[in-house]
């Protein structure tokens, strides 16, 4: 009876290893090294995998009570479990991998008598890498064909450490007014995901494809730039977001500088920040308020000036020329104007571009305005950067009333960062609301203790609101980071 106890608690321990495996390398594009060294919580892999696991194969070689290790693991990883804002998701790769961790954990079961954990997951990630390597390429190929096939089709390439999804909308809002334009989904930014897109969803009548691109390393952009091909590049602003990963300024700025790796590029929006001269087919925009302490660097051949932002709109004007639109955040200005310079690059009169721009909508979660029960919201929960936190808490110093900001602060950045933020809401905010332990230490010497709150999990979120927010007042979301950060 013990005997078949155990099997059943075996099978179930490897299963739950095995989920807590899969799960953080979904979550860091199953990349294990990024596991290992770039996880902001690496207390977890002690308290759900390698002392369960040490604890669960002392008992099993001392006693025929495993069972009992595995039933306090199950609980432990439960809990675990109702915590995460972002669990599994069992995409075909998923279960690839579950199928033969199992089926490496039977094989040493049967020929080798034991109950072996850590190698048939390892095991199982080395074939799942493989597999998908196999997958990969036959994706890569046939998404190939079908660009190639579609002749007259233009590819207009965004990149930047900040707002390249706003960019990438914004590009695509405004050159529907004269092309059949489609551009990547969502976030999608890697050089899969916009294989998948294009194998799926890329409309054969499309006239123009807008291509984010992301990168967490060197060599990532260039990939995708390379596959794409794009006629039309912009870089939008260049900053320190995913430094830990970059280490260097210069290497973020270089990694971006890849999307010009392009066979047809006609031309080339840069914005200052990526310091590169300008060329014939590559122009230089930035902001106006930068000409006096700019060093060594060319003054922008498009100057962005004039920038207003209130709780309705943002106006700005880009080489005389007066633009506004129903979009929050003087960081935006710099967004709207790239894309109105990809807009007139593919022919759109000025006309057609203010009349794109009135019917122009904010991105999900980027400043994103809610009013609702008597309260203004401002949901800026994707928008995790210095630059875009410090125009949000700005655009809150025009509001008279009672002002509350909820916020993890910035992740994957110095905490030299972070202090500005939390000095910065500390000036601005009655409640300064704190989620997670990542950043509350520095919050915590930066922020009045009679307007700190924290939030230990999102569970808590109403109860906080009702508890901390009344009538009239302005709450601004400022960046979300998911519970495993």
């Amino acid at each position: 009876m013990l005997q078949l106890l155990n099997s059943i608690a075996y099978a179930l321990f490897i299963l739950a290893m095995g989920y807590y495996f899969i799960t953080n390398l979904q979550w860091y594009s199953y990349k294990l090294n990024r596991v290992l060294f770039h996880h902001t919580k690496t207390w977890w892999h002690f308290a759900y995998f390698l002392v369960p696991y040490a604890l669960y194969m002392f008992v099993d070689s001392v006693s025929d009570y495993s069972f009992v290790v595995v039933i306090g693991y199950l609980v432990v990883l439960y809990f675990w479990y109702k915590g995460l804002d972002k669990p599994l998701v069992f995409t075909g790769r998923v279960k690839r991998f579950i199928a033969a961790m199992l089926l490496f954990a039977i094989f040493i079961a049967v020929a080798f008598k034991h109950f072996a954990v850590v190698i048939p997951i390892f095991l199982a990630f080395a074939i799942s890498v493989f597999i998908e390597k196999m997958l990969f390429n036959g994706f890569k190929v046939k998404a190939e064909k079908k660009i190639a096939s579609m002749d007259g089709m233009k590819v207009v390439g965004i990149t930047a450490s900040y707002g390249k999804t706003s960019i990438k909308n914004y590009v695509e809002h405004l050159l529907k007014a004269k092309y059949k334009t489609y551009a990547t989904q969502r976030s999608v930014n890697t050089l899969g995901g916009v294989m998948i897109d294009v194998n799926n969803d890329l409309p054969h009548d499309t006239e123009v494809y807008v291509v984010e691109m992301g990168a967490r390393g060197e060599g990532d952009i260039a990939e995708i730039s390379t596959f794409v091909n794009p006629h039309y590049v912009v870089v939008g602003k260049i900053g320190s977001a995913h430094i830990e990963y970059f280490k260097t300024m210069e290497n973020i700025r270089n990694t971006k500088m890849e999307i010009l790796k392009t066979d047809r590029l006609e031309q080339a929006f840069i914005h200052e920040s990526a310091m590169v001269k300008p060329e014939s087919n590559v122009h230089i925009f930035g902001e106006k308020a930068n000409l006096d302490i700019r060093s060594n660097v060319p003054a922008p051949e498009f100057i962005i000036e004039d920038v207003e932002a209130t709780l309705e709109s943002t106006s700005f004007t880009l080489n005389g020329v007066r633009y506004s639109a129903s979009i929050l955040g003087a960081f935006n200005a710099m967004n709207l104007a790239a894309a109105v310079l990809v807009a007139k690059e593919l022919g759109l009169t000025d006309e057609q571009i203010q009349k794109q721009l009135s019917t122009l909508k904010p991105v999900d979660h980027r400043l994103q305005r809610i009013d609702a029960g008597g309260k203004v919201i401002l949901d800026d929960s994707f928008n995790g950067n210095i630059d875009g936190m410090m125009a949000s808490f700005d655009l809150a110093t025009t509001y008279e009333g009672r002002k509350v900001v909820i916020t993890p602060g910035l992740v994957e950045v110095d905490d030299a960062l972070n202090v500005q933020v939390a000095q910065r809401a500390n000036e601005v905010f009655d409640v300064v609301v704190v989620t997670g332990d990542l950043n509350y230490a520095i919050f915590k010497e930066h922020v009045d203790a009679e307007k700190l709150v924290k939030l230990a999990t999102k569970g808590e979120m109403e109860a906080m609101l009702i508890e901390q927010t009344r009538v009239g007042d302005l709450i601004l979301f400022a960046n979300d980071a998911p519970s495993f950060v």
